[in-house]
């Protein structure tokens, strides 16, 4: 099975996230993608779901547990 990549062509990396901020992946699952199991790619489109999802909640999201 090939899973294709969450690019959507918007290339450039947030400093202070060190994410892509056009598919939410770090440089590292980036250059990795290619050459990544169907399993490992699983799981970064996991991670990139779950960044995403923070993302959208808003601030409130970022709060650490013991802050709620």
């Amino acid at each position: 099975m090939s899973i294709a990549s969450p690019c959507i062509d918007v290339c450039r990396m947030d400093a202070k996230s060190g994410l892509c901020e056009g598919c939410l992946r770090t440089v590292d699952e980036i250059f990795g993608w290619a050459a990544a199991t169907d399993a490992q790619k699983t799981h970064i489109l996991a991670a990139v779901a779950q960044r995403r999802a923070r993302i959208d909640a808003g601030p409130e999201s970022l709060r650490g547990d013991c802050d709620k």
